[in-house]
């Protein structure tokens, strides 16, 4: 089986469990409880508390309704399996026509996203072999499509993204934040997704990746930020100044997290 084949799938069972509730419902609890379950796995400190709302979630239905969920979310692991990098949820998102139900959101094509990946970390490996990693900025991330292409295109350059980019991700809808990242937990990318308003400053949630945790990245990134200690990871020598995010279409790629 192909990930169209695993894609039709995921619809399918999405679309069985909307006969007795709302597709939109049936969406937004699907995204909430996968990115639960993801996190409740590394994240003990938030775990009581998403504990409980994925009860109060699962719930609302039926023992069956809860297998497809189950289903389902086993299709999307597949998808990525065996079609590698893409922005499945923001894909399916569009082909069940839930676009107009967000608030008039609508997601860019993948192959848009692979373009301005290319384009915007071409001297990626430059940096990572200055710096030691780069870090990669959404700060509207939607379903994730562009990290996805960014953790993508450094793959193609046989770069071992778990070790040497960590993404941060943002987006206003608590929604689009889960599910970035979910795909972003199951593509094994180190992230920190942040649900709230980017130009506020305001953070509603915050979401670490299985890899961002197993990798270290919290204390990877903060001796980044104290580049006078000693450590492992080679840093950039130059002056603050040079060294601030560099800003590029919706990502920022940034030498000192």
């Amino acid at each position: 089986m192909n990930a169209a084949t695993h894609r039709k799938d995921l619809m399918k069972a999405l679309r069985a469990n909307a006969h007795r509730h709302d597709l939109w419902s049936v969406w937004s609890d699907f995204v909430g409880m996968c990115a639960i379950a993801l996190s409740n796995t590394v994240d003990l400190r938030q775990r009581a508390e998403r504990e409980a709302e994925y009860l109060r979630i699962v719930g609302r239905y039926r023992a069956d309704e809860v297998e497809r969920f189950a289903h389902a979310l086993g299709s999307l692991q597949l998808c990525f399996h065996t079609g590698g990098h893409d922005d499945v949820l923001g894909s399916v998102f569009m082909e069940l026509e839930l676009g107009n139900k967000w608030a008039g959101q609508f997601f860019t094509p993948y192959h848009l996203c692979q373009a301005m990946a290319a384009m915007t970390l071409q001297d990626a490996r430059q940096r990572i072999d200055r710096d030691g990693f780069i870090t990669v900025l959404d700060p509207t991330t939607g379903g994730g499509a562009m990290l996805i292409a960014a953790a993508e295109y450094l793959v193609q350059q046989d770069i071992a993204v778990p070790l040497r980019m960590h993404a941060t991700a943002q987006d206003i809808d608590a929604k689009a934040a889960r599910m970035t990242y979910v795909q972003l937990s199951l593509l094994g990318v180190p992230a920190v997704v942040v649900t709230g308003n980017t130009l506020t400053l305001e953070e509603r949630e915050r979401w670490y990746t299985p890899a961002h945790v197993m990798f270290g990245w919290s204390q990877r990134l903060s001796r980044r930020r104290q580049p006078d200690e000693e450590h492992p990871i080679p840093i950039t020598t130059e002056p603050a100044a040079a060294r601030e995010p560099v800003q590029f279409g919706l990502f920022e790629e940034q030498c000192a997290a």
